[in-house]
């Protein structure tokens, strides 16, 4: 549906360099990087805000590259929501339809119908200036929604949303996708690319990096950069030096051997391991687990979802464990433990 074909724009010293990726119709497609990495530029050349340097924008195969923001059939909503002060909810989200000659009867009848699905109709009469900010957001949306745009394009949604709103605005954003829209979210979170998106570009120093599902891109990182950037914390750069009967390759990092499945040998590179993927014993299990090592507990932290443990066996892996875990096997800093990881579990990234 959306096809983005070497886009390059040059700011200053930072340059948005050939970025090319596809959007089908209905994804929820998701633009993940760090801040200053080139992803509300991406948003800006889409809408019509920034014209490239070179490159192509296609809609259904109509080149929209030199297409006025009116004629594009996208709908932006900005990071600071740009929500007219000096109007009424009502007449916010009145305005886009008014501007395309809807009054009268019909005007009333879609702005009801927008407010009712965004829950937003007791607003109707108040100023947004008395809002809160997943009220004006969700008058931002219903605003940017009225005209029924093909792709809606949303930079930093939920960035200046209280914790305990954003889980509303997700599921709303996916009711809004499930129903056939089709969505380009920019985020720096790596949580709601997971939550969110069907797809993710991971951009970084204005080039996209990996492309792909979130499961894959989370769970096969193709470079250390989105290995780091998507938190995982079992990360080791070492080099694979030999290799088993049945196909295994032995990775080694400060003399600790972690065996894995890959096709490289002899060559430098990265491993990596989810944390649920560590598995923790008193003694030693005696497990299929070819990676099974001896160390110490040297810290543990509460995360959302568990206790994140970190052992020292010559180097420092990190397991995340559920309380009952924790208490029924008793797990303290400076406890002896064992720690168990299969081999295909196991990600090598090939830097040589």
């Amino acid at each position: 549906m959306l096809r983005i074909e070497n886009i390059s724009k040059k700011f200053g010293q930072f340059e948005l360099n050939d970025i090319t990726f596809q959007v089908d119709k209905g994804d929820y497609f998701m633009v993940l990087g760090p801040s200053g990495a080139g992803k509300s530029i991406i948003l800006e050349v889409i809408s019509g805000l920034v014209k490239p340097d070179k490159g192509k924008v296609f809609i259904d195969d109509l080149d929209i590259t030199n297409l006025a923001i009116g004629d594009r059939s996208v709908g932006l909503v900005f990071q600071d929501l740009a929500v007219f002060p000096h109007m009424s909810v009502f007449e916010n989200i009145a305005f886009p339809l008014k501007r395309k000659g809807i009054k009268g009867s019909e005007l009333k009848s879609r702005v009801s119908d927008l407010a009712e699905k965004f829950s937003i109709s007791h607003l109707l009469k108040r100023s947004p200036v008395n809002l809160s900010g997943g009220e004006l957001q969700r008058v931002a949306l219903a605003r940017t929604l009225a005209l029924k745009p093909e792709i809606l394009l949303l930079d930093e949604p939920l960035s200046s949303i209280d914790v305990q709103l954003k889980a509303g605005l997700k599921s709303l954003l996916r009711s809004i996708n499930r129903e056939g829209q089709t969505i380009i979210h920019v985020t720096h979170d790596y949580d709601e690319a997971i939550s969110l998106g069907s797809q993710v570009a991971v951009v970084n120093s204005g080039r996209i990096v990996q492309t792909g599902t979130p499961v894959d891109v989370f769970r096969n990182p193709a470079s250390e950069f989105v290995a780091n950037f998507s938190g995982i914390k079992n990360f080791f750069k070492g080099s694979i030096s030999d290799s088993s009967a049945h196909e295994l390759r032995c990775f080694t990092v400060s003399g600790i051997k972690i065996w894995l499945y890959a096709d490289d040998s002899k060559s430098e590179g990265y491993v990596c391991f989810p944390e649920n993927s560590v598995s923790i014993a008193l003694v030693n299990p005696q497990t299929s687990a070819i990676n099974t090592y001896q160390g110490v507990i040297v810290e543990i932290f509460q995360q959302k979802h568990g206790f994140e443990v970190w052992v020292d066996i010559g180097i420092r892996v990190a397991s995340l464990v559920t309380w009952e875990s924790l208490e029924r096997l008793n797990l303290k800093t400076g406890n002896e433990v064992w720690v168990s990881v299969k081999a295909n579990a196991v990600q090598y990234i090939s830097i040589s």
